[in-house]
């Protein structure tokens, strides 16, 4: 006999939401990670059918709640709680980064973590780059992850003359620990929730250019504490990743404002209280 049954995604979601499954007088709350853009019709006509059929619905921004409002879930019933600032890896040397990567030592690398999926745009994080060669042929691009993008991502590199400074580094359990490799971190999305590895990144005092989604600008504030793009422009990415690689202050700034960022708006004190308060609340009003 709980209380509250707390569900994250799709499947559990929807079967939380269904007749029978919880008992009468017992709290609900749904949990989603993502502007879902990627389900499909009858995921999306089921989402709009059990639309008041839970007693909250939390996304991690409030592009995610956005999202589900527009699907029918009552605004009353939306919350926008955020993903909590993850732990400080025990980041390796940058020496010791690079080699682990197989990177020159003195050349400006851009990096990415995550999956190589359609919706990262990293066909144009790609493009950017091959743009950026031209008038800076020293940088070295790495991805970090895998996924179903990964062979036509590398077919496209290997019809551009940078392919030699592309690196298609694969799933890394110690990804977090590399990202003292990196000079600038990009995530190009056209959609997101609450991106992990962006905040890991801020985290470490990267600097990081973003495509200028609202999930993304959640968490970057364009020239306070990251850099921004168009989203889906290959030009103005790469004008914007040749403005920050050129500027080391700047880089250094960004960067220190990224840190206090993460560890201010999402200590793990302020979301749990956030969470907390939402139980409450669900409990005192039956």
């Amino acid at each position: 006999q709980p209380h509250i049954v707390q569900s994250f995604l799709f499947s559990a979601n929807t079967l939380v939401r269904l007749p029978g499954i919880v008992p009468r007088d017992t709290r609900i709350i749904i949990s989603e990670r993502c502007v879902d853009t990627w389900k499909s019709r009858w995921q999306l006509s089921l989402d709009r059918r059990l639309a008041h059929c839970a007693d909250a619905l939390v996304g991690n921004s409030r592009s995610v709640s956005d999202f589900y409002q527009q699907l029918g879930v009552p605004a009353t019933r939306l919350h926008s709680i955020p993903n909590v600032a993850p732990p400080l890896a025990d980041t390796l040397s940058r020496t010791a980064s690079r080699e682990a990567l197989g990177l020159p030592q003195d050349v400006p690398v851009i990096g990415f973590i995550g999956r190589l999926a359609p919706q990262k745009r990293l066909r144009d994080l790609v493009w950017a780059f091959q743009l950026l060669q031209q008038v800076r042929s020293d940088a070295q691009l790495v991805l970090i992850g895998d996924g179903p993008s990964r062979p036509a991502l590398e077919s496209l590199a290997d019809t551009f003359d940078s392919r030699p400074r592309i690196h298609f580094s694969g799933h890394r359990s110690d990804a977090p620990q590399l990202l003292s490799a990196f000079d600038v971190f990009v995530l190009p999305s056209e959609f997101e929730g609450m991106s992990n590895s962006l905040m890991e990144a801020m985290q470490n005092s990267l600097p990081c250019v973003v495509s200028d989604i609202p999930a993304n600008l959640e968490l970057i504030r364009p020239g306070e504490n990251g850099l921004s793009f168009p989203l889906g422009n290959c030009p103005a990415l790469a004008k914007t990743l040749l403005r920050i690689l050129r500027d080391q202050t700047l880089r250094e700034r960004l960067g220190a404002a990224a840190s206090a960022t993460i560890t201010h708006d999402y200590a793990p004190e302020k979301v749990t209280t956030a969470w907390s308060r939402l139980y409450r609340s669900l409990l005192a009003n039956p």
